[in-house]
């Protein structure tokens, strides 16, 4: 038998037919290298860049593991913020989907506390979420670990380095001595040593290739000068010579990340920010209207944009080189994933050069300095983005489900279902991408008609 194929693997036949139901066939390599230790109930750590199929590995394995008819907290995944923590929680509901009554829930910050206190009232089987929220509940004692038999510290180095390490300590310590520890980083700085030795017992280390091979990302470097207006203008030298479908750009600080969006959008790309002064549900919008195509460019910090769930992203840019190489190797591989090539471009001043070199050093690549496409390159047209999006005054609460919308669009005189891209369904709203060439007709549509035999208030939202 194929050692490669999740049919390999001593995993019950409702989780092997889902696997092949969604597609999923052979096994990457952190996968076939950790499941078989996690299957056997061995601690792990798992080294491996970002959109390697990490998830998948743990999901299986607490999936797996699970007794479905004790209604109980069995499985903690943390993770270092709630984007990453909504998707890890979408992934394992997906590889759940043929086991039923499985009940996943999301504990993070920036929610709500009321109704995550109701939610645990009722139980649950898996917890995924945010060391900070998940502490405090623990600390309440909403949430009970004492029959918990698998914790998971996904993206364990950025947790760390956002300053979790006393959160998680304190989470630990309400954990079972007798339980599994999986461990997930993309790089190894001393700190997850550390937090190893402390927390797992014999662990099992399995290392994928670290960092971005040039086979796969392709890596620019730049020289500008400290000047604020030259670095903005080698930005939109960069993103017109590549015309990126989708791309992000990373910047070091808040300031910096609303000011290059509010600077790329007056020159006329499709540009949005996403950073921690925003409220939450102006987030959760720019990462809906990115994701789904809408916007062409997102602008973020690194902890804004830690978990982003983009299917295929053409290019990252650094506006400034990250202040740690391990963030370096994080920001570049949003690029390049699942077989795919990519593009990494980054600016540097000469006071910025002994970062350069230090990467240098940490990748073992040459990374010399190259000229910037010629100004004439300004003259070059902006690329629309493909889709737009529609705001729908009704959501979760409300009963709505993404048929509903579908329905309402395709219906007769309406549009085509191929012109209908991801619908997103929040508590009191939904968002729904549609081609901007039918977004008028689409429009006219849901507001002159009825979603559930209601008529409900529906924007198109500018950017």
């Amino acid at each position: 038998m194929d050692q490669s194929k999740f049919s390999a693997l001593k995993l019950h036949p409702d989780l092997l037919n889902n696997l092949t139901s969604i597609g999923y066939a052979t096994m990457t390599p952190i996968q076939a290298m950790s499941l078989p230790h996690i299957l056997a109930g061995k601690d792990v750590i798992g080294q491996s860049k970002t959109g390697s199929g990490k998830t998948a590995a743990f999901g299986l394995g607490l999936l797996e593991k699970l007794k479905v008819k004790r209604f109980r907290v069995q499985s903690l995944v943390l993770c270092p913020t709630r984007e990453l923590a909504d998707q890890v929680a979408k992934e394992i509901r997906k590889l759940a989907r043929t086991t039923h009554n499985i009940k996943v829930l999301t504990l993070c910050g920036g929610m709500p506390f009321g109704p995550q206190l109701g939610s645990l009232e009722h139980g649950a089987h898996i917890i995924v979420g945010t060391p900070g929220r998940v502490e405090e509940h623990v600390r309440k004692g909403a949430l009970k670990l004492n029959e918990l038999n698998m914790l998971v510290l996904d993206e364990a180095d950025r947790m760390l380095e956002m300053g979790f390490q006393e959160s998680l300590d304190a989470i630990i310590e309400h954990t079972p001595a007798k339980r599994q520890t999986l461990l997930f980083s993309a790089t190894f700085p001393p700190q997850i040593k550390s937090i190893a030795e402390r927390v797992m017992i014999h662990p099992i280390v399995v290392q994928v290739e670290a960092t971005h091979t040039s086979a796969v990302i392709q890596q620019h470097f730049y020289e500008v000068a400290e000047d604020t207006e030259q670095r903005r203008l080698a930005l939109r030298l960069l993103l017109l010579h590549h015309n990126p479908a989708s791309a992000v750009v990373f910047c070091n600080t808040k300031q910096d990340t609303q000011e290059v969006a509010d600077d790329l959008a007056a020159h006329g790309f499709s540009a949005l920010a996403l950073h921690g002064d925003l409220e939450q549900r102006d987030r959760d919008q720019a990462l809906v209207r990115f994701a789904n195509r809408s916007e062409s460019i997102l602008v973020a910090t690194d902890v804004a944009a830690r978990g982003l769930d983009i299917e295929a992203l053409d290019a990252v840019f650094n506006y400034h080189i990250a202040r740690e190489t391990e963030v370096h190797v994080h920001r570049i591989g949003r690029t390049g994933r699942a077989g795919s090539k990519g593009i990494a471009c980054s600016l540097y001043s000469t006071k910025e050069q002994f970062k350069v070199e230090r990467l240098a050093k940490f990748l073992d690549q040459s990374l010399a300095g190259e000229p910037l496409p010629p100004l004439s390159v300004l003259d070059n047209p902006i690329t629309p983005s493909t889709m737009a999006t529609l705001q729908i005054d009704s959501g979760k609460r409300q009963k709505m489900r993404p048929g509903d919308i579908l329905g309402a669009l395709t219906a007769e005189n309406g549009i085509a279902g191929t012109e209908v891209g991801k619908i997103n369904i929040f508590a009191n709203w939904a968002y729904v991408a549609v081609t901007r060439a039918a977004a008028p007709l689409a429009l006219k549509k849901l507001s002159n008609g009825k979603l559930k035999g209601r008529t409900i208030r529906v924007r198109r939202i500018r950017g």
